[in-house]
């Protein structure tokens, strides 16, 4: 019964693996590139699974040619796939080229290493705005 399963919804098994192994990689690494590529990992799940429901068994392109009882498959979810993959693909431009402004900017693209850098500057500002305070009393 379970092998039945597995063969009868494959799809559905491999779109919740990449979901999954993509969400991971977003949620547990440091690198922002390792974080992009997890997002598109988690973006060609979806894909695969709006892909799939699309798909009918013994279906057809929606031609009509006058023959009755033509079972026809759905063309939208190509067709929005399609627009994903480009919004996808300039999703990742824009996030790479975020990720090369940070690198010149800080030196480093690793999460942790800019939260530390961003609290050393918040208690620099912290000390600048008391000493201006020392200084005007």
């Amino acid at each position: 019964m379970s092998i039945n399963l597995i063969v009868l919804y494959w799809n559905y098994i491999i779109v919740i693996m990449l979901m999954m192994a993509g969400l991971y990689i977003i949620i547990s690494n440091q690198n922002f590139i390792k974080k992009l590529v997890g997002l598109s990992i988690f973006q060609s799940s979806v894909f695969i699974f709006y892909i799939s429901l699309g798909k009918v068994s013994g279906g057809t392109a929606p031609i009509l040619t006058g023959i009755e009882d033509t079972v026809y498959s759905n063309p939208l979810p190509h067709v929005l796939i399609l627009t994903a993959i480009v919004v996808g693909v300039a999703t990742n431009a824009l996030g790479l080229a975020l990720v090369v402004r940070i690198q010149e900017a800080f030196k480093s693209i690793e999460e942790h290493k800019l939260l530390a850098l961003k609290k050393e500057d918040g208690l620099k500002d912290i000390q600048i705005e008391d000493s201006k305070e020392d200084s005007a009393v």
